[in-house]
């Protein structure tokens, strides 16, 4: 019911109090799913989010969302390009069950923080954090992110939703974590959040941005620095609070103010994170990850995932087609 009358007002466009008000009513018992999806492909060749790896020609995100869903999550969010909002729609609402609630949005280079003033000629969107402030007008409550072109494995969903289901702070956050080592690609360097951990709680992450296996040693090109191949790291699988948003804007704000921020600079949600760590706002508990990642980076890796999906299918741990 409540559903019919936000589709209702957002169809007249009505004004944002009212859309938020059945919002936060909708939201009550909603578990929420947000996946990052307007990514270019750049070192893949092509859209990776849309590249057909699963045993019955699946996205990657699919299998995301199937796990979510194994889980008790009931919200999928999708932030991408205007150019794929229409077929992600009509492509996920005929799979999703029914009870599913769906939202696809457009991350736009326009959509800045009220009373802020503008000029630029930037084609380039905001960077991660700015994608998920998309966001800020459909979720209420603890929510999860991640990016629509990885694979995290089934228990990792399963750990966030007991996060989420025991969380009773809106200050507290988490983050699955993986080794080092199970998350490169053998055919180029990979760019990774590698965690400073205290008593499961996230301390900082640093990103190493040329990360990868040489002469029997995980290094990082840029700094020389050998790395720990069991180090944790994060592959931006996020638990967070409604209150990030507000963070964000903020931040996002102060950004915007630097003119050699307005070209091609990006906000990030680790430097997000990390700043409301250091002022205090939040803590972050890190989920071990009990499961196997895997992404696809460079198009080369397309076939390591296509393997794997296939084996995980044939063992029963997806029906194929996904969704029957």
């Amino acid at each position: 019911m409540i559903n019919n009358f936000i589709e209702y007002f957002e169809k007249l466009d009505y004004g944002f109090h009212l859309k938020t008000i059945l919002l936060l009513l909708a939201n009550i018992d909603y578990m929420t799913l947000l996946l990052m999806a307007a990514g270019s492909g750049s070192r893949y060749g092509k859209l990776k989010q849309f590249d057909e790896l699963g045993p019955s020609n699946e996205f990657l995100m699919e299998f995301s969302i199937s796990d979510a869903l194994k889980n008790e999550f009931n919200h999928i969010v999708i932030i991408t390009k205007a150019a794929n909002k229409k077929f992600l729609e009509t492509y996920l609402s005929g799979r999703l069950p029914s009870h599913v609630k769906l939202d696809v949005l457009v991350q736009d280079i326009h959509d800045i923080p009220e009373g802020v003033l503008l000029t630029t000629n930037r084609e380039k969107p905001w960077g991660t954090a700015h994608a998920v402030w998309t966001a800020r007008n459909v979720i209420s409550g603890n929510f999860v992110i991640i990016n629509a072109d990885d694979y995290y494995g089934q228990n990792a969903f399963k750990g966030a939703a007991e996060f989420i289901k025991n969380n009773k702070s809106s200050s507290n956050f988490a983050l699955v974590a993986y080794n080092l080592n199970n998350t490169l690609s053998e055919f180029g360097s990979v760019s990774r959040g590698v965690c400073e951990i205290e008593n499961k709680q996230l301390k900082s992450i640093i990103e190493r941005t040329k990360i990868l296996e040489k002469d029997g040693q995980i290094i990082d090109e840029d700094s020389g620095i050998v790395l720990n191949p069991i180090s944790a790291v994060s592959m931006n699988f996020w638990i967070c609070n409604d209150s990030i948003f507000n963070y964000i804007e903020s931040y996002f704000t102060k950004f915007l103010q630097t003119p050699e921020n307005l070209e091609k600079s990006e906000i990030y949600l680790p430097f997000v994170t990390q700043e409301m760590m250091e002022n205090r706002h939040i803590t972050v508990e890190v989920i071990e990850a009990k499961s196997t990642w895997f992404g696809v980076t460079y198009y080369n890796d397309k076939k390591v995932a296509v393997e794997t999906l296939g084996k995980l299918t044939s063992k029963g741990a997806y029906a194929s087609p996904l969704w029957t």
